[in-house]
């Protein structure tokens, strides 16, 4: 585990790049991963990072993408479009958690 300076704040990460910690998570670090990804936040992103992080709570894992949408209720579709090339992965980074089970 290695240490990285996101948006101003000391956090622990792994080798992707992913929070070891939710509890480290803050709004700032979540747009600055957004950044880092090429991403903007806006409130469709922000519903589906809550999402997760609320999914995340509850379960202990960070959702895959069929749980989000079914769950979630965001359409796979819109997933896409918001977080073009890999969304489960990307929006597990953004909101703090660990790459889903599942994720290659």
């Amino acid at each position: 585990m290695s240490t990285k300076e996101i948006a101003g704040a000391v956090v622990n990460v792994d080798e992707e790049g992913f929070l070891t910690d939710p509890a480290q998570w803050t709004e700032a670090i979540a747009e600055a991963m957004a950044a880092e990804l090429g991403l903007t936040l806006t409130e469709d992103h922000w519903k589906v990072v809550d999402f997760t992080r609320q999914d995340y709570q509850q379960t202990g894992e960070a959702p895959g993408l069929r749980r989000i949408t079914k769950v979630g209720g965001v359409p796979t579709k819109q997933l896409y479009k918001l977080f073009p090339k890999g969304p489960a992965k990307k929006i597990a980074r953004i909101a703090g958690l660990g790459k889903p089970t599942g994720c290659i």
